[in-house]
């Protein structure tokens, strides 16, 4: 009975979550929030939004709005005296594995969170379930991270954690109506590149078929966020995240529900807006969208290729996300197949089908023989070759030999503009942003080593494969970590660019190499 009482108890401090979810910090804290970003109080804009207040937000409030304009009144010390903040795990520790394989395995526990508990005035959204954060400044949960991190727990055996993930991912998207960027208030105008089909793909192959059908209501919901709008558009025309590229055809794009700084990188935003003399509100949603993309940021968003200030994201129908769209439908398609509903399967297996054949049609670059993005305002493919174009060999189920073909095509477009001594390069460009050359990215890497792969391209696949491992082993053993990046291009230089240090950890770098040391070995 106790028990029963606890759960009970339980459930109940998440269903108020429902009514009334976490205020953001720039509504709980107002002016503070604005003065403390503004004034760089911290080195790092996630900082404060991530503090936990010591007592009532609105005390803390009134108490500043009274002394901040007093003799010797110091912002960082009333922050301090006010706030709990947040703290760094030492990943690093005492004990440094000799074997990285071993080290990963260890570092699941460091990297776990157990079910959180409701803060008032605290950013975070508390999930039921335990999870694994990717570390270092991210102290929360990332939806597309995730997935990557999965491969590595699968790996490990860890069924039961990938389970437990999954349905907070279900939890989110009943509650907030999709999965946010990561369970932070700050997060919930965003998502990220829709992985969740592919997690209960991965969840499925360990608990069989049964697991489409727990998770179908919510793979349904969010199909209907990515969606939303849809019925109303006109051709040319774009409402949130769907665009009406002809008179039958409506694909996705990246988006931010909120035309605002981002919370976490204030005052970033805020400079970046005021150098580029463009609309304030426009450049905050494209910046917001590029997060909204996990690439944040890269010269395949800018209309010059080199600067953050011509970042155009919200007119591109990106490569990447209708090939997770075109997933999400097949598995949806697969899920009412298994229910028994036929007439729902065959309806989500035609929009997987027009879905392909738009992406075929708008982002297929005959020129560069390569998947590449499509500017819906200009009407033309664009030029830029970046592992985005590897989605459509990971995913489609249609035409394997014609897949095939393409992939032949594109392997040599991958060999001469992104393939580095340690790996492939986010894009072919070096502007100082972190999702472009000189940098290598775990997740980045894996669907480029899966789409060659499973599209007959072997030898290159394994050889990205090869140098990737041996780029992550190396690092390791010289510094006893696992990095959120790597430099691929010069192997003894640390990765670097955007608006912060580079982190440790590190969620999916684990996940893909234990996956990747699985199929391939380690490097000789």
């Amino acid at each position: 009975m106790k028990k029963l009482i606890l759960c009970l108890l339980i459930s109940w401090q998440f269903v108020c979550t429902i009514a009334q979810p976490p205020a953001t910090p720039d509504k709980i804290y107002g002016a503070l929030f604005r003065d403390v970003q503004l004034s760089k109080v911290f080195a790092d804009g996630k900082t404060f939004v991530d503090c936990v207040p010591k007592r009532n937000p609105k005390n803390i409030v009134a108490d500043y709005n009274q002394q901040k304009g007093t003799a010797k009144f110091d912002l960082k010390q009333f922050v301090e005296n006010n706030f709990e903040l947040p703290q760094t795990p030492q990943l690093n520790y005492i004990t440094k594995e000799k074997d990285v394989v071993t080290h990963i395995r260890n570092l699941w526990g460091v990297l776990r969170r157990d079910p959180d508990t409701i803060v008032i005035g605290s950013s975070l959204l508390a999930l039921p379930n335990p999870y694994i954060v990717p570390g270092g400044r991210f102290r929360e949960v990332y939806y597309w991270d995730s997935y990557f991190t999965m491969l590595g727990l699968l790996a490990s055996g860890e069924g039961e954690m990938i389970e437990n993930m999954v349905k907070n991912f279900a939890w989110m998207i009943d509650i907030y109506g999709h999965i946010p960027n990561g369970n932070r208030s700050y997060y919930l105008s965003r998502s990220q590149p829709p992985f969740f089909a592919l997690m209960v793909e991965l969840l499925a192959d360990i608990k069989g078929d049964s697991t489409y059908l727990t998770f179908m209501p919510a793979l349904e919901k969010e199909y209907e966020f990515w969606m939303e709008g849809s019925a109303k558009l006109k051709t040319g025309q774009a409402i949130k995240r769907v665009v009406k590229v002809n008179d039958s055809t409506v694909m996705n794009r990246y988006w931010d529900d909120y035309p605002f700084p981002r919370q976490e990188s204030y005052k970033e935003d805020v400079e970046t807006a005021q150098k580029s003399g463009r609309d304030k509100k426009e450049m905050y949603t494209n910046l917001r969208a590029g997060a909204e993309s996990g690439i944040d940021f890269s010269s395949r968003w800018f209309r010059d290729k080199k600067n953050l200030t011509t970042i155009s994201v919200t007119d591109k129908v990106p490569v990447d996300l209708n090939s997770l769209l075109y997933a999400l439908e097949n598995v949806l398609a697969k899920a009412k197949f298994i229910a028994h509903d036929n007439t729902a399967s065959a309806d989500y297996t035609r929009k997987a089908e027009r879905r392909r054949i738009a992406i075929d049609k708008y982002c297929w670059n005959k020129n560069l023989k390569y998947y590449t993005d499509y500017n819906f305002r200009t009407r033309k493919v664009t030029d830029i070759v970046t592992p985005a174009g590897m989605y459509p060999f990971c995913v489609f189920t249609k035409q394997l030999d014609y897949m095939s073909l393409l992939a032949r095509q594109a392997a040599e477009q991958v060999k001469t503009k992104l393939l580095q001594p340690g790996g492939i390069t986010a894009s072919p460009f070096t502007t100082g942003q972190q999702w472009d050359a000189p940098n290598g990215w775990a997740p980045l890497e894996w669907m480029t080593i899966w789409g060659l792969d499973r599209c007959g391209q072997r030898e290159l696949a394994r050889d990205i494969a090869e140098r990737w491992v041996k780029l992550n082993v190396d690092v390791f053993k010289r510094t006893g970590k696992l990095m959120e990046k790597y430099n691929v291009v010069d192997l003894n230089l640390e990765a670097g660019g955007g608006e912060y240090p580079s982190q440790d950890g590190f969620g999916w770098t684990n996940g893909v190499l234990l996956a990747l040391i699985n199929k391939y070995g380690m490097p000789k």
